[in-house]
């Protein structure tokens, strides 16, 4: 059981609702750590401005970055 517990979509400030969206079209759910940011939305934006960059200007492209995601939670025995 997580020690801090994240809020669902209908808890989160509107501006934050899209990003929820995404993630649940993309992966199924809301992305936890995610849920637990937005309990602090500024700091949920910022984190979200961030990663939004990191995607923008990566070197790999965002299928590979995916597979390898996969790979490297199967090595640490993640079960996905």
């Amino acid at each position: 059981m997580p020690r801090i517990s994240g809020l669902e979509k209908g808890q989160v400030a509107p501006d934050l609702q899209p990003v929820y969206t995404r993630q649940e079209e993309f992966y199924g759910a809301p992305l936890y750590n995610h849920q637990v940011l937005a309990r602090r939305p500024q700091i949920f934006r910022a984190f979200r401005t961030m990663w939004a960059a990191l995607e923008d200007h990566a070197l790999l492209p965002a299928r590979l970055r995916d597979l390898l995601n996969v790979k490297v939670a199967s090595l640490i025995g993640c079960g996905l």
